[in-house]
């Protein structure tokens, strides 16, 4: 068990500096919200309209929490400059690295040549230093996306920022006032320590371990034996059910748009003004739950494609995907809340009729174990979600683990380090297909919560053929070797994956890990569908949680090499990447 950091007690975490970010003066973002001469607000960020843009990426020095560092920034900005397009313009993007290393610029969710996605080792050999690359590509689609270095650790040193296309024609989506919400998450750490901490003890950034606390709790609620089968099962199963999230807020700092939740970033309104809030979670590991107190959220947009308006209370998202929704505000202050999902600290600004003014802010949610149906998918064998009593039992039923004794008959052990190797020490066999399932910590807590059976594309499938073959890959890991991979292949060791031109493919992601990957294909779009096959919506990033398995269709259409990958950066970094050939 990790040791609590002697600073930061458990259930508080560093809100920042109030004028935390780029320092000196430097930073756009430390200027008082303002309003654009048309009526909207895109942010922080500066924005920079047209087709010609010119794109410095160098160092600057930031302050976010009293400890100085420095970040990688664009144009001197952190978040990087809004970039604002029109669909059937061909934009030209000119990037100049001033680091000292190489550097990349990629177009999260942009359907562009393969020779301008910006992977490097992929479809270029990356920016080296002191050089220039020039991006032009047509825009082919409108809507709310974002770019982020490809490069190293960049992505979390501050190289991300926000993309808004205006369509063609007039937009369907008819509001007074919008602004971009850009959520991210600062470590004062070096990123490739912080993994190799985590390479040494994959839970040394969980501070929410079960405690003696927790014990004597579940033996008042459950009874001794049952709270001490409990223990017993996990500590047999070398297996942390609080394990959530890889890096908590011992060592980050949430932002929203690269503003401390001390910082308070706001953005202002008129009371009876419909606000589209493009929310981008530009994080490089935090998974966010956003509500707004007082608000009820319309969704309108996901992943930059219109979908059926539904309302909810919040939503999660992780890294790479992004949600357009609209309010409308008609008292003074609400508070723009947004929870990291293991609860341990937050990014939260104000929506204001005034500068100056706020609302309260909402504790943490508590922080809730991962259930059996997190670990095994449907345990009785159906596709759905388990009722909340079952899935907290301690049953084995369909769970496959390497170090995991056989304790029961009705176990079903197969090693997975046999089966997939050292990179993945669990193998869920019943995995559940459910799209309804909000996720750990927000089922069932009084809220209503958006999920991906909400979902609905307007206009439908892109492709009306079914799919002419499949394939299926499993998301795997080791957390103590601190290992991801597809089919317990870490990237270095992986052959890339096929495609025909033109052919339509079913893809299947069962995960096979007690964690959520939000997993972003490249350079064509994945088409959810529902467990019997009909289409629900256009994404370029899927989450897929624990012990679940989900199925996309994906037409071939776009020639080269792509990328593939866990959007979570750390595993990426650590192998659950792959190369995708289209010929």
């Amino acid at each position: 068990m990790a040791a609590l950091p002697t600073f930061l007690p458990r259930r508080r975490f560093v809100q920042g500096l109030a004028a935390g970010g780029i320092v000196l003066g430097l930073s756009p973002f430390a200027r008082a919200a303002g309003l654009r001469p048309d009526g909207t607000n895109t942010g922080s960020a500066p924005v920079l309209s047209g087709t010609e843009f010119t794109l410095d990426v160098g160092v600057s020095p930031v302050n976010f929490t009293g400890s100085p560092r420095m970040a990688t920034t664009v144009n001197g900005s952190l978040p990087a400059p809004t970039l604002r397009w029109r669909e059937g313009d061909t934009v030209t993007i000119r990037v100049r690295n001033r680091l000292k290393e190489a550097t990349s610029i990629h177009w999260h969710g942009i359907i562009l040549p393969f020779q301008m996605d910006g992977v490097p080792g992929i479809s270029f050999t990356g920016i080296p230093a002191g050089e220039t690359f020039t991006y032009r590509f047509k825009v082919q689609q409108s809507g709310t996306y974002w770019y982020h270095s490809h490069s190293g650790m960049q992505e979390a040193t501050g190289v991300y920022g926000a993309i808004i296309i205006d369509p063609a024609e007039a937009d369907p989506i008819r509001v007074d006032r919008e602004y971009v919400v850009q959520l991210s998450d600062w470590t004062d750490e070096d990123p490739m320590r912080v993994l190799a901490k985590l390479k040494t003890q994959g839970d040394y950034y969980n501070y929410n371990q079960p405690t003696a606390v927790d014990f004597f709790q579940d033996v008042s609620r459950i009874g001794v034996k049952a709270a001490v089968d409990k223990r017993k099962m996990w500590n047999e199963m070398r297996m942390n059910p609080t394990d959530l999230a890889d890096l908590s807020a011992s060592v980050l700092t949430y932002l929203m748009n690269g503003t401390t939740p001390a910082g308070n970033w706001t953005g202002l309104f008129r009371p009876g003004e419909r606000l589209r809030l493009r929310f981008i979670n530009g994080a490089a590991n935090t998974f966010y739950d956003v509500r707004i107190p007082g608000l009820g959220l319309t969704v309108v947009q996901a992943d930059g494609v219109n979908v059926e308006p539904v309302t909810v209370d919040e939503f999660r998202f992780g890294p790479g995907e992004t949600y357009d929704v609209v309010v409308q505000p008609k008292d003074d202050a609400y508070t723009v809340y947004a929870q990291a999902m293991d609860r341990t600290g937050y990014a939260r600004g104000t929506l204001a009729s005034h500068a100056g003014l706020h609302a309260p802010v909402p504790t943490l949610d508590p922080a809730e174990w991962l259930t059996m149906t997190d670990m095994m998918g449907a345990m009785d064998g159906s596709t759905g979600a388990m009722s909340h009593a079952a899935a907290n039992q301690p049953s084995m039923v369909g769970m496959n683990h390497g170090a995991m004794p056989a304790t029961g008959a009705s176990a079903q052990v197969r090693h997975a380090r046999t089966e997939y190797g050292a990179s993945a020490d669990m193998r869920v066999d019943t995995p559940r297909t459910n799209l309804d399932d909000p996720g750990i910590g927000l089922r069932n807590n009084g809220r209503r919560v958006l999920t991906l059976s909400d979902l609905h594309t307007l206009g439908g499938a892109m492709d009306p053929r079914g799919a002419e073959r499949e394939l299926e890959l499993h998301l795997t890991g080791n957390m103590e070797r601190y290992a991801w991979s597809f089919d317990g292949v870490e990237f270095g060791k992986s052959t890339p994956v096929h495609f025909r031109y033109g052919e339509r493919v079913r893809v299947i992601l069962h995960n096979d890990t007690m964690m959520t990957h939000p997993m972003h294909l490249h350079g064509m779009w994945s088409e959810l569908e529902t467990p019997s096959g009909q289409f629900q919506a256009r994404r370029h990033t899927i989450p897929v949680q624990p012990a679940q398995r989900i199925s996309f269709l994906v037409t071939a259409d776009a020639l080269g090499r792509w990328a593939w990958h866990c959007h979570l950066m750390l595993h990426m970094d650590a192998g659950m990447f792959r190369e995708v050939v289209v010929a």
